[in-house]
């Protein structure tokens, strides 16, 4: 299937159109369409608006709320809790990092949890919402099953992913969002969508075999075999565990049983670096860090070293210039009536 380049500005306002007419309120369509176009901007297609359809299927099924209420409570200074009324994940968790951020101000660090939530997207845009504050921002969240604990042959935990975003002062922030997992779960999707062939250590056939076909995928691989396995579990217990909903196997799948709220969680904290070493401190020491690993000698095949999201800010700052790739036929969808 072909791509195509959209420009960011088309390529939002064809994503909130199509939540809009689906019946999510303005807002919140803004915000999805924001987030999702920031992953695609990114070259992260897998979190970008090849998830609209998705989401358009659930608000058509009634397992989104079209106009939620949020419910926030301070529960004590640097903790809060926040009911997402089972409406868009996305703008629970700016919501959540808004909210972690104004009582990183008063306490230094603070961490507020989402529950009755739904898929946010990518978690580096809640990174970047942090760092605009002058914070430091980690954020976590689960989902269904779709991984192979370490030695076993079949799903359990979900992709569970974690971010960490880290201001500084001359590059671009620094920012790690990964899965858990081998691969996200929506790369399989895009290889699908493409028909092309994937790794064979991105996930396991039925029978527990490796396969590189991503139609014939049962479970996804941890990462790291038993280290990412156990980061899974820590991430289902501050998230799911945590904040009183459900965990692995016991979530509501995200495709199937659409007619069903999933009832997800997530975790947003904020950390004020003025709180410790200071501000300028904080953000001189991590250029300084930055500078040190651009200037190690690359390994054989390696043109140099980079730090966590510098690929994703090439492209993000490409993507602007000559448009956002999207596959022809995803276009097509959001344009039609």
């Amino acid at each position: 299937m072909q791509d195509i380049r959209v420009q960011e500005k088309e390529l939002k306002s064809l994503v909130k159109r199509k939540l809009t007419e689906a019946g999510l309120n303005e807002v919140d369509a803004g915000i999805v369409s924001d987030v999702l176009v920031h992953a695609d901007l990114r070259g992260v297609r897998s979190h970008g608006v090849i998830r609209t359809e998705h989401y358009v299927t659930r608000l058509g099924a009634g397992s989104l709320n079209k106009n939620p209420t949020f419910d926030f409570n301070k529960v004590r200074s640097g903790a809060g809790l926040l009911d997402a009324d089972d409406g868009m994940g996305h703008s629970a968790c700016l919501e959540a990092m808004n909210r972690a951020c104004e009582l990183a101000k008063e306490s230094g660090i603070a961490m507020v949890g989402v529950y009755n939530g739904s898929h946010c997207g990518a978690l580096s845009y809640f990174m970047m919402q942090a760092i605009s504050k002058g914070m430091i921002g980690i954020g976590v969240t689960h989902t269904d099953k779709c991984v192979a604990p370490f030695g076993g042959s079949k799903a359990f935990f979900g992709t569970n992913p974690i971010a960490f975003g880290f201001p500084t002062r001359k590059y671009d922030p620094v920012i790690l969002d990964m899965a858990t997992s081998n691969t996200a779960f929506g790369k399989i999707l895009h290889a699908k969508e493409q028909n092309t062939s994937i790794p064979d250590d991105w996930g396991i056939d039925e029978d527990g075999h490796p396969t590189t076909d991503p139609h014939k995928v049962a479970a996804l691989t941890p990462f790291g075999a038993h280290k990412g396995y156990g980061i899974a579990l820590v991430i289902d217990v501050l998230t799911g565990v945590l904040m009183g909903a459900e965990y692995g196997p016991h979530i509501t799948a995200m495709y199937g049983d659409y007619n069903k709220p999933r009832k997800l969680a997530s975790t947003m904290i904020a950390i004020d670096p003025e709180t410790y070493a200071g501000f300028d401190h904080f953000i001189d020491k991590m250029d300084a860090m930055v500078d040190d690993l651009h200037a190690q000698p690359p390994a054989p095949g390696f043109e140099r070293v980079l730090v966590p999201g510098e690929i994703e800010w090439q492209n993000e700052r490409y993507n602007r210039e000559h448009g956002v790739p999207v596959l022809e036929s995803l276009y097509q969808y959001l344009k039609s009536d």
